[in-house]
């Protein structure tokens, strides 16, 4: 009996100590949870402050931004105003320089109007090759700065099979009173002066004119508005500063469709376009283009 009484006991003992054991394991390992829980809250709250103080950082970041991104653009804007007024400021420099070096006779109505003194001679003067000239014994002399466009008439006549040659130029004051003179002798002052200027007023004395002929025409000038030549230059020299001086019906001298007069590039096709004549136009308007005379 007493035996089975201490092994009910024993047995009892030990169920209290598994059971003992097992309620203090299942309570260590829920404070173990709680304080894994209670420490993963304060990282989760440690966490979500960051983000916040993370999201204020951003905030103030693109404020800060968007500051540097208007500064910029105020300050491009007053870079590219001070940019223009330089620019403004150098074309005008530039403008000023162009109109104080530009010789303003080159423009002038010379034509039984404006009176060139004898001693005016272009600044420079271009010898025309022989290769442009109906007289390959004769010089003719051309304004320097006007010399490269008219050039470039002369190549592109002959690159379209034109037949077009150069037969006067510049003439000084002296040579057109002489030339003058001789005409009037041949033919009498009144027939004279319908188509050769006195001394003083002719374009030619400017250094910006030539006449042109062609093979067949040669010095006479006979037939040469029925040429090809003639129309060609109708069509084209305006391209190249040229304008006819002397149309058909003008008020200074008989039609004179080899006289060619460089005006600049500018003034050319705005007479071309509007089908207006040089001397259409008042001298005010046509001093305007002075400034882009060389352009």
């Amino acid at each position: 009996m007493k035996h089975a009484y201490w092994v009910r006991v024993g047995a009892f003992v030990a169920l209290a100590l598994i059971t003992g054991t097992s309620l203090w394991y299942t309570w260590d390992t829920r404070t173990t949870t709680a304080t894994q829980l209670a420490t993963l809250e304060s990282d989760r709250a440690n966490l979500s402050q960051k983000v916040t103080d993370l999201e204020s950082l951003l905030i103030a970041l693109q404020s800060e931004s968007t500051t540097i991104s208007d500064t910029l653009k105020e300050a491009a804007s007053k870079s590219e105003t001070l940019e223009q007024a330089f620019d403004r400021v150098n074309s005008n420099v530039e403008t000023l320089e162009k109109l104080t070096t530009t010789d303003e006779e080159l423009l002038q109505k010379y034509s039984k109007i404006y009176f060139l003194n004898e001693h005016y001679v272009p600044t420079e003067l271009e010898t025309i090759p022989s290769e442009y000239t109906y007289n390959k014994e004769r010089t003719y002399e051309i304004h320097e700065q006007v010399w490269p466009y008219l050039e470039d008439l002369l190549d592109a006549a002959q690159e379209d099979g034109i037949d077009i040659q150069i037969i006067s130029a510049f003439r000084s004051f002296g040579e057109q009173a002489q030339l003058k003179g001789a005409y009037t002798v041949t033919y009498g002052s009144g027939t004279a002066n319908q188509f050769s200027a006195d001394q003083g007023y002719s374009e030619h004395q400017l250094g910006t004119t030539v006449d042109f002929t062609t093979t067949k025409v040669g010095a006479t000038f006979s037939g040469f508005a029925k040429t090809e030549t003639y129309a060609w230059l109708l069509d084209n020299a305006h391209k190249f500063g040229f304008i006819l001086s002397y149309p058909d019906g003008n008020d200074y001298y008989q039609f004179e469709p080899w006289h060619w007069r460089f005006v600049g590039t500018k003034l050319a096709r705005d007479l071309h376009r509007k089908e207006l004549d040089f001397y259409d136009m008042s001298q005010r308007d046509i001093d305007a283009y002075i400034v882009d005379l060389f352009e």
